[in-house]
């Protein structure tokens, strides 16, 4: 029975190095850059990639980098990430908006995000707003010439970014994580003492913490790849500010209507004026008023004793 706890525990501190190890290569794999080629994952790992399929360039297309830099549709097992952007400017916001909604639903897409807001001018308003489409990737480049044809192109660019190596180093460790953690279960079944319990415990809930983690960002970027994202601004043409009208074309039975006009105001400013002014005058003007009456009666005469 000694022999076999020891053999237990010496297993136990085995799994917990080899983690230890295992977690660091991982680490510094993705912080030294270094790629992990498709190829090279295992046969599992590169299976699901394929059955993923949204962001493979198999309709023969090339994706546009930011920078300019073609991407060859030929690479059928490249997992891409696209985005792009359309401003446009329309007649109609209204019906412009129902037109970008109608083409994201013919091919297979949603709107996930939209707003507007009208905007004022003058005595004028035009209406903007922005709309998210998630389409599917193999019909991203349909869905951006349709987008176009809604209205003037003032702007538009497409972004392609390639995470093959990343789901391929996902797969992986996803790979090494779960052998892990059927080895744990299986030392879990066997183990007798409370400390080899709480040890293996700890180790298995620290695993299938980081599977559940990996797996989350993997599910993720495979939703990236399988739906692209295409954000539309939509924009009304401003309407032409007003030229200010010069004040001698101005008629004269207008001009002499706003004079009278500006008589009047200043006549109730003046008499608004005077009611807020009436109270300090009162209290304050009163006292002073009597000062100088009195200073003026009294003010050859001494105050005190008989002239000499």
């Amino acid at each position: 029975m000694n022999a076999k706890r020891a053999v237990l525990v010496a297993v136990v501190a085995a799994m917990l190095v080899l983690a230890g190890c295992t977690g660091g290569d991982d680490a510094g794999d993705a912080g030294d850059g270094t790629a992990i080629d498709a190829g090279d994952a295992p046969e599992e790992a590169v299976d699901r990639d394929d059955t993923a399929g949204g962001g493979s360039a198999d309709d023969g297309t090339t994706a546009a980098t930011g920078d300019g830099f073609a991407v060859d549709a030929a690479d059928r097992d490249r997992q891409l990430i696209r985005t792009g952007e359309v401003r446009l400017t329309v007649e109609t916001f209204s019906d412009a908006d129902a037109e970008v909604r109608r083409v994201a639903d013919a091919h297979g897409g949603f709107v996930s995000d939209a707003d507007r807001e009208t905007r004022d001018r003058g005595d004028d308003s035009f209406t903007v707003g922005e709309l998210t489409l998630r389409v599917p990737s193999d019909d991203f480049d349909a869905v951006m010439a349709d987008v176009e044809a809604v209205g003037a192109v003032e702007r538009s660019a497409t972004e392609s970014k390639d995470v093959s190596e990343q789901l391929a180093d996902l797969d992986a460790r996803l790979e090494n994580r779960r052998a892990e953690r059927d080895r744990l279960r299986e030392l879990y079944e066997d183990a007798e003492r409370t400390e080899d319990v709480l040890a293996v415990q700890s180790e298995l809930t620290a695993t299938q913490e980081e599977i559940e983690r990996l797996e989350a960002r993997q599910t993720t970027l495979r939703d990236r790849v399988a739906l692209s994202t295409i954000r539309v601004r939509l924009s009304e043409e401003p309407p032409e500010p007003e030229e200010p009208e010069a004040w001698y074309d101005t008629g004269v039975a207008a001009a002499f209507l706003e004079s009278v006009s500006g008589v009047g105001t200043v006549l109730r400013a003046s008499v608004v004026g005077a009611a807020y002014a009436a109270p300090y005058a009162v209290v304050f003007g009163l006292p002073l008023v009597a000062i100088g009456f009195a200073a003026r009666r009294f003010g050859g005469r001494l105050p005190f004793g008989t002239d000499e």
